[in-house]
């Protein structure tokens, strides 16, 4: 009996599309952003193909609730440079967490998905919320 492999059309994927909220408080980031990236590449359906955008959209609160395990809040840190001699920059993760918890979330999960040219597109349905709900649903009601 051949086996036929099922590919999904780029076109019926964002009908297919569903929303997945993810309350950060008390969870370990890294584990937090692997069921993330797994949810916005759509690797938990089984209509999953590699080549097509067919992920999910996920919204993140709380997240600057998030832990980290061991002691990463003081010994992690973000490395940037800006091409010039000297213009290396390094900000430890306990005041980025100060200063904007989303930002660290985001490059959690930003890292966990390959560098292609589908990444932009799914990091996009990404919506991350430092506080327990959006601003805007909380002017709403």
């Amino acid at each position: 009996m051949p086996q036929k492999s099922y590919i999904q059309s780029p076109r019926s994927a964002p009908n297919e599309r569903r929303w997945h909220y993810i309350d950060a408080k008390d969870q370990i980031l890294g584990r937090m952003a692997t069921r993330v990236a797994t949810l916005l590449r759509g690797k938990h359906k089984p209509t999953y193909t590699a080549f097509v955008d067919c992920g999910d959209c996920v919204v993140v609160t709380n997240a600057s609730q998030v832990r980290l395990s061991g002691n990463k809040m003081d010994q992690k840190f973000y490395f940037s440079h800006s091409g010039y001699a000297g213009g290396a920059k390094t900000m430890p993760v306990r005041r980025q967490m100060e200063k904007d918890p989303r930002k660290v979330v985001y490059l959690a999960v930003k890292r966990m998905i390959r560098n292609n040219r589908l990444r932009s597109r799914q990091l996009a349905r990404l919506k991350i919320f430092p506080g327990e709900q959006p601003k805007a649903a909380a002017k709403a009601s």
